[in-house]
């Protein structure tokens, strides 16, 4: 069974301790919601769950082995939208979407059903720097459905987005889900998607931080 899973997670950014001894687990189907303050470790949770950045301590898994054996693959196997769209200007909305799925392996055939899954067919062909926020945006969640991945790791995805967008937003993931997928979401909006479990963060303050904060 495909599974995911950190255990005793420990996080620093610069010389503060962001979170320490943190566990979770994803199993097919499964929806995490990450909530807490700002600066509360959302992002850095998801920035570590997709191997941007090392974990000062702990260790995150597949089914089928550690993270840190094979780098590479974990990457293959997931999405990560951040609070960046990363979208190029220059490119048309289909020539950004195509790129981005070359980079997967892909030959881009389904960047066009990505597209229309959220709103944006008829724009295919419109240069990205005439794009609202909402539609740059949405063009980045696009990148979910150009090719596959079984998890998805969603930094605040509905930020700019209308009522009609949200709801495509709910729909893919549900899908996604269905199909066996799995998803780790930081928001502090309420997703209106059932069956999810809530990892609150609290972070640290100064005072809670000692030199057995980082002990798994």
């Amino acid at each position: 069974m495909i599974r995911f899973a950190g255990q005793g997670l420990a996080c620093r950014r610069g010389e503060r301790l962001v979170f320490a001894r943190l566990d979770f687990s994803l199993e097919p189907g499964d929806a995490l919601v990450l909530t807490g303050r700002n600066g509360s470790g959302k992002t850095s949770l998801l920035r570590l769950a997709a191997g941007l950045t090392p974990p000062a301590a702990g260790r995150l898994a597949w089914h089928d082995g550690p993270v840190a054996d094979e780098p590479q693959r974990h990457r293959s196997r997931l999405h990560y939208v951040g609070h960046l769209d990363a979208v190029k200007p220059a490119l048309t909305a289909i020539e950004n979407l195509q790129g981005w799925a070359s980079l997967r392996g892909g030959d881009g055939t389904r960047a066009h059903r990505a597209l229309d899954a959220f709103g944006l067919g008829a724009l295919a062909d419109a240069p990205a720097r005439y794009l609202s926020a909402g539609q740059r945006r949405r063009l980045a969640l696009c990148r979910l459905l150009a090719s596959e991945a079984a998890l998805w790791l969603l930094d605040e995805p509905t930020v700019a987005l209308d009522r009609e967008s949200v709801a495509a937003v709910h729909e893919v993931l549900a899908r996604h889900r269905d199909a066996g997928g799995m998803a780790m979401i930081a928001t502090n909006v309420d997703l209106a998607i059932g069956g999810v479990r809530t990892l609150a963060l609290a972070g640290f303050t100064p005072a809670e931080v000692d030199d057995t904060a980082l002990a798994s």
